[in-house]
């Protein structure tokens, strides 16, 4: 497994923390960290719910074409073994899919029915051997996986021999060498997992997404496709087997091939459904034979979460039918069995004390038992849970839309408190909606007591009741465009108003500035500019004025000295 990174993976930049994949995930093998996703691998099962419900497309499958088409270009004989689920999902004729197979490199193709058909043998022929008890079907890959870590008190009750893909893989090397390269291709995610851990029997397990995928890069026209006589299933097509990929198809082979009467089967499918069938039941109390099919996806295996289908369940499973052929004579011996022995492998639950969990509670806001809201929107079923997983590392505090929310209010809250500006949001029915302190001292000062006093302050109040200026949010609220007016006069007073659009035609809001003694001083100021200018012109007048009189003295003086001294020059 180490060689392999795990099969559901997702892409960090993608990921929008909708945590939509922790809610769908049925044993929460997610971790957020700041705010990305990532599957646990050690914890994940591979059923491929996180990747369905993805709505950002950030969980992804691992793609294995490149590693198949290595094994094409070391010339090996690489073989398909085809799920039975291809007869619902695919309009092509087994020949022209055989074709197309053929053309993307591979020496044949075979049916994974051929296994399946092996395996409902085997398991007649085994509860024929053996008592009373509970047995469970290991052919899905995700059921098995579940039962060894979250119900491994049920492992023993696992079929001891492998699915119906490996006991397909060992068929084809008996008929075919050892030799030989095996690719199975089908809509499960958790056949990955299978083949990494299998690589004796499968070297590659790709989806029908992959499949598609290739086939359209390679630029093959399937209805251009030459297919002949060469192209059938190898060593044959199936039977019974093909029923496999609907819901209670393997019990209907089993019961095709025998099984004593007393034995009950049942058949489930869906995790959910599958723990709930096993919820409250005593092993050593079951009194009959009671085996029980288990898939892990919801109608079977056709509804796999790498399809690439968008067919109706009705369409998929009828056509499925409608070519299944049957053998007039079942074998009552298995001639191709892998026995295998499914070991639980539990997942450490880790249990946290009271104190533990109280003080993670805090972390969400969850001081009080009504604050526990329980409401899903982090993933998890109750904020219990989110609070181990908080203590696990699992999570983390911004999961909690109720914390979140009430959190973003606080810190508004308090900015709104704060700021020296009025500030108020109106709705489109033109009633209050949040406002400060200051709004309410500038607009409400008669009355502040009172209203201060009220959780909800003027919540609910006409706004036109309380200012004058209250056309200006019925014409945003109408028009959609901001509006900002300097100097607005009321009464004695000037606002700077600026209105904006919150919501358009829903919510509106203004920060409003009192200037008016802003103005005051400005006009006070004015003034005495004004009074010092004027003195300082008359000081300048005065000034001038003596200059003026001092200037004329002082002419007629330089012309009487003039006159004198041309004078006595005339004399000599």
């Amino acid at each position: 497994m180490s060689n392999f990174f795990y099969p559901v993976y997702t892409l960090k930049n993608e990921c929008h923390d909708c945590y939509k994949c922790v809610r769908e995930c049925p044993v929460k093998a997610i971790k957020i960290k700041n705010g990305n996703a990532s599957v646990i691998s050690d914890r994940c099962i591979a059923c491929g719910h996180c990747v369905t419900v993805c709505p950002a497309n950030a969980k992804r499958v691992r793609n294995d074409i490149e590693k198949v088409k290595t094994l094409l270009l070391a010339q090996k004989q690489v073989y398909v073994s085809l799920a039975p689920s291809w007869a619902g999902l695919y309009d092509f004729e087994p020949a022209r899919l055989i074709a197309i197979l053929k053309k993307l490199g591979f020496k044949a193709v075979s049916e994974t029915a051929l296994g399946a058909q092996e395996v409902s043998i085997k398991t007649a022929e085994y509860m024929k051997e053996h008592g009373n008890g509970l047995y469970i079907s290991s052919a899905c890959p995700v059921i098995v996986d579940y039962i060894r870590k979250y119900k491994p008190e049920f492992a023993k009750n696992i079929t001891p021999f492998a699915s119906p893909a490996l006991t397909h893989a060992k068929f084809l090397k008996e008929k075919y060498g050892d030799d030989i390269s095996i690719v199975f291709i089908g809509p499960c995610i958790g056949k990955k997992n299978e083949s990494d851990r299998h690589q004796d029997l499968i070297d590659a397990s790709l989806t029908f997404a992959e499949l598609n995928y290739w086939i359209k890069e390679e630029f093959i026209q399937p209805e251009e496709i030459i297919v002949t006589s060469e192209d059938k299933f190898v060593p044959e097509s199936s039977f019974e087997g093909a029923l496999y990929p609907i819901e209670g198809g393997m019990n209907e082979t089993i019961k095709l091939t025998g099984v004593d009467s007393d034995t009950v089967l049942i058949s489930v499918s869906g995790i959910k459904p599958f723990d709930n069938a096993l919820v409250g039941l005593k092993k050593e109390k079951v009194n009959k034979k009671i085996f029980l099919e288990a898939l892990s996806c919801d109608t079977g295996c056709v509804n796999g979460p790498c399809k690439s289908a968008k067919k109706s369940g009705v369409t998929i499973n009828s056509e499925i039918l409608s070519k299944v052929k049957f053998r007039e004579e079942i074998p009552q011996k298995a001639t191709t069995v892998v026995d295998e022995v499914f070991e639980p492998i539990p997942i450490e639950k880790h249990s946290y004390s009271p104190d533990e969990i109280t003080e993670a509670m805090k972390r969400i806001g969850k001081t009080k038992e009504e604050d526990e809201l329980n409401c899903g929107g982090c993933g998890y079923a109750t904020c219990r849970d989110l609070a181990c997983a908080l203590l696990s590392g699992d999570a983390e505090p911004s999961m909690c839309v109720s914390y979140m929310r009430k959190s973003a209010m606080k810190k508004s809250a308090a900015m709104l408190r704060c700021m020296p500006a009025a500030i108020v949001m109106v709705d489109k029915e033109m009633n209050i909606i949040e406002s400060n302190d200051m709004f309410m001292h500038m607009f409400c000062e008669d009355m502040y007591d009172i209203f201060a006093d009220r959780e909800e302050g003027l919540k609910g109040a006409a706004i036109d009741r309380i200012v004058p200026f209250g056309d200006i949010f019925k014409k945003m609220l109408k028009t959609g465009v901001d509006i900002h007016k300097e100097h607005y006069p009321d009464k004695h007073k000037l606002y700077d108003i600026n209105a904006f659009v919150i919501e358009e035609n829903e919510v509106v809001g203004a920060v409003i500035t009192d200037v008016t003694a802003n103005e005051t001083d400005r006009e006070k100021i004015a003034i005495k500019a004004r009074e010092v200018i004027t003195k300082n012109i008359a000081t300048v007048q005065e000034i001038a004025c003596l200059l003026g009189e001092h200037m004329v003295e002082t002419e007629k003086l330089l012309s009487s000295i003039a006159e004198d001294y041309s004078a006595d020059n005339g004399d000599k």
